[in-house]
């Protein structure tokens, strides 16, 4: 049962909305191809003990860390606006 102006179901909705975005971002870093030599990013030598460990590496760890950050900040991102996340 939804409450004031929400309609019914739309929590569930917005659960669902956010788990098929980390699903979305889950798959597009499943990517088949083979690692790069060098970073997408800045061009620095990926280490080839890190192309090893993730077959589809394209970014360098610090390009990779700063990349993830701001997937994180999508993430908590509520673009729905849901009143009840808000007052959160």
């Amino acid at each position: 049962m939804a409450g004031g102006w929400a309609k019914d179901g739309a929590v569930q909705e917005q659960i669902d909305a956010s788990v098929e975005d980390a699903v979305r971002r889950a798959r597009a870093q499943l990517a088949g191809a083979e690692s790069s030599a060098d970073c997408a990013q800045c061009g620095a030598t990926i280490p080839e003990a890190r192309r090893k460990a993730l077959p589809s590496a394209r970014h360098c760890i610090g390009c990779q860390e700063l990349k993830d950050a701001e997937q994180r900040d999508i993430a908590l991102y509520n673009r729905r606006g849901s009143k009840d996340s808000q007052l959160r």
